[in-house]
């Protein structure tokens, strides 16, 4: 369930970051399309050839952290953490929601920026302190490489098929991007957009 919930959120969040930002939006349209031409069908071979889509992906899971507090862990002795005594038999949780907001690690932190991760090696794969939305080590997600290739495929799908908006003449600037915790950091307001179908014939390569 955790995982599942996990995914819907994750593309939930990229889409709503993407509608938010019209020209993100374009891009990775653009890129999507470009990269499947006019196939029926996209695979797995397509995917890797979406870098900025991947980078959407990566600014998601750093904004909007699928739980904002990971697994804790519990000390064995007592032990002396950057200046504070924390005795043994406590349980340590981790703040991925802040740790991944921290402007200490990230420029703009507060905003969406996919292009921070062109061209970077900084990975969600638990070796990267300021950004570890599966958190790392043996205490890793088991939902990392499945539920990120799921999200992946997904929004892939969705961006290569139809084209998105708010519905009932709303602005996308007012859109509410208000979090709530639940197993997952989900929308306050559930996402509504309207589809239109991306023709075929209408594809110019």
């Amino acid at each position: 369930m955790g995982g599942t919930d996990s995914t819907s959120t994750t593309i939930e969040w990229a889409m709503a970051e993407l509608v938010k930002n019209p020209s993100m939006m374009k891009k990775a349209q653009e890129e999507v399309r470009n990269a499947v031409k006019i196939k029926l069908e996209i695979d797995m071979d397509d995917i890797d050839r979406m870098n900025y889509l991947k980078c959407v992906i990566k600014e998601t899971l750093r904004l909007h952290a699928p739980a904002p507090l990971l697994v804790p862990t519990e000390t064995s002795a007592s032990v002396k953490f950057v200046g504070y005594d924390i005795p043994a038999k406590t349980s340590v949780f981790v703040n991925a929601w802040a740790i991944q907001r921290d402007p200490k690690f990230w420029e703009r932190a507060e905003e969406f920026i996919p292009e921070r991760f062109e061209n970077n090696c900084v990975d969600f794969k638990g070796q990267d302190i300021q950004f570890i939305p599966f958190g790392g080590g043996r205490r890793g997600c088991p939902w990392l490489s499945f539920g990120v290739a799921a999200a992946e495929f997904v929004l892939a799908n969705l961006l290569y098929s139809f084209d998105w908006k708010l519905p009932g003449g709303a602005v996308a600037d007012n859109l509410d991007m208000t979090e709530v915790n639940g197993l997952t950091v989900r929308k306050k307001l559930p996402l509504h957009l309207l589809p239109t179908f991306y023709r075929l014939e209408n594809k110019h390569y």
